[in-house]
């Protein structure tokens, strides 16, 4: 099954791709690459998941947060390319979480966005991966991932 099917056939409501807010590009092509700028976690009404997980958010929240920024990792590849089929190959995921000293649970938020790459995408959407712990991210956003997809 193909990569638009399946979102369909998943039920999944993907956010508008908007602009980049700053001086920056929301993807860039090299060769056959594409490189996403890191996308937060919007609902579908546009508003931002806000919290450091492991105070305000809860692991299941953040979890949550997560796929809703591989949402928004789909619309903008989807802006970028035309078409989800187009898609060959998730590369590489960089996933940060802001969570407070101590925290050590930050694969198992990013794996909300691994886990919906590869429902979508299927063995295409598996990638190598780091997900990292931050002090702070935009907005006091949960999660942010950045995306290499071919």
């Amino acid at each position: 099954m193909n990569a638009e099917a399946r979102l369909a056939e998943l039920k999944l409501t993907l956010p508008d791709a908007s602009p980049p807010v700053g001086n920056y590009a929301a993807h860039v092509r090299a060769g056959n690459l594409i490189f996403l700028s890191g996308q937060l976690p919007v609902r579908a009404d546009g508003t931002r998941v806000e919290g450091k997980v492991g105070v305000e958010v809860n692991l299941d929240e953040a979890y949550d947060a997560s796929r809703m920024a591989a949402l928004g990792i789909i619309a903008r590849l989807r802006a970028a390319m035309g078409s989800l089929d187009r898609v060959v190959r998730c590369v590489k995921l960089t996933g940060f979480v802001n969570a407070p000293a101590g925290f050590t649970e930050h694969p198992r938020v990013i794996n909300g966005c691994s886990d919906l790459l590869v429902e979508v995408f299927g063995e295409a959407g598996k990638h190598a991966r780091s997900a990292v712990g931050v002090a702070s991210l935009p907005f006091n956003c949960p999660v942010e991932i950045e995306a290499i997809l071919h």
